[in-house]
């Protein structure tokens, strides 16, 4: 909890108010009277960020409503802004750039060629999402991603951890020149941004929730299986009833039969009402929020690759990073692109993942999803 701790003296200071470091794990705050209101706190406050608090402290975690507050005082300010990384001069670049670019590209129907390699600038954009599921119980939960805009590869895995943990360690914050924008390129536009971030967004989130959601199942599982038992021995037992009854003459044998049988259809009734209600209690509710963005205009090594599948040619971009020392996975024109390995299609050379050249469900076509994203091109069957 130090990071958390460390932010909120930030926050609270920036505010006008008064701290200071209160043992163990601890802050004492003199806050003014808007900050007061925003936040629910009395003007001399105890803040504990520990398992153990000061005596007196109000706990603060990022259980509750404490985020909400925060981000109440802070508006949009910090949600987005622009940095330069600065990469000392003495870094060299790899000495084999085909042997690197060997382990960064897997083209199993197609062959590729280095056509040219130099040093370049690029912007980054790394995104923070934040997303809650809402079932019989909740999750919540941070995810980052990042693209190069300069090649269109996802930055993720390692590199982005990477990139992020050098950045909290460099004190120093260098806005980005007029000259190193016009080098980096201009940035994605609107469509262009929707559509390279909400497929990987969600991809994501259902990685996150896979162990939520698998746990959510089996509930649901041994809750409809313990109604069914509990429906299923009624019905069974009105059902005995009824045969017992069978076809015995006058008329309190007729009401008998006609008491069971409205019993049994009571019985099933309830039993659907009970199945309604168990699917409106585990029913999942996802929600994502974009909370924080940076555009990072970073020094790279970028190499021109030439990649050629039977009569077409196409050149990508791959950036190798100084500042970690890790290249990139290549681009991605259709799926969440976040491996090495990349089918081309035939007709536009476009670089998917595996999935993204499948055969179709229905007639067995392989097709790319990137030329035709509504549906297979033969028996048009929607994706």
């Amino acid at each position: 909890m130090e990071a958390l701790r460390g932010f909120v003296a930030d926050m609270l200071e920036s505010e006008g108010a008064a701290i200071a470091p209160l043992e163990p794990d601890g802050l004492e705050v003199l806050t003014p009277e808007p900050l007061r209101a925003a936040l629910g706190l009395p003007e001399l406050a105890r803040l504990g960020f520990g398992a153990t608090l000061p005596a007196g402290a109000i706990s603060i975690g990022l259980e509750g409503d404490w985020l909400d507050r925060f981000g109440a005082v802070l508006g949009e300010r910090g949600r987005f802004a622009e940095r330069r990384l600065v990469v000392a001069e003495n870094a060299v670049a790899p000495s084999d750039p085909e042997r690197l670019l060997d382990c960064a590209l897997d083209l199993p129907n197609a062959v590729w060629r280095l056509q040219e390699a130099k040093p370049a600038w690029t912007r980054c954009l790394l995104l923070a999402f934040r997303y809650t599921a809402i079932s019989d119980e909740k999750r919540e939960g941070l995810i980052w991603l990042g693209f190069n805009q300069g090649t269109g590869a996802v930055i993720g895995g390692d590199i982005l951890g990477r990139l992020r943990t050098l950045l909290a360690s460099v004190a120093d914050w260098h806005v980005p020149e007029p000259d190193t924008r016009h080098a980096a390129g201009a940035a994605w536009d609107a469509t262009t941004f929707a559509a390279r971030v909400q497929p990987l967004v969600e991809h994501h989130v259902r990685r996150d929730l896979e162990t939520f959601v698998n746990a959510m199942r089996r509930r649901l599982d041994r809750d409809c299986a313990r109604v069914h038992a509990y429906h299923d021995d009624l019905r069974r037992t009105a059902q005995l009833k009824l045969a017992a009854l069978g076809t015995a003459p006058g008329e309190k044998a007729e009401a008998d039969r006609k008491r069971e049988t409205m019993r049994i259809a009571a019985i099933e009734r309830e039993y659907a009402a009970k199945l309604d209600d168990l699917r409106h209690n585990y029913a999942l509710r996802v929600t994502v929020d974009w909370m924080q963005g940076l555009a990072l205009f970073a020094p790279v090594h970028r190499y021109d690759v030439l990649i050629k599948r039977r009569k077409g040619e196409r050149i990508i971009r791959i950036d190798w990073h100084p500042a970690i020392r890790m290249i990139e996975p290549p681009p991605c024109d259709w799926g969440p692109g976040v491996g090495r390995t990349r089918l081309v299609c035939d007709d536009r050379l476009h670089l998917t993942d595996v999935s993204g050249q499948a055969p179709c469900p229905s007639c067995s076509k392989s097709w790319c999803r990137a030329c035709h994203p509504a549906g297979c091109p033969r028996c048009q069957r929607a994706v």
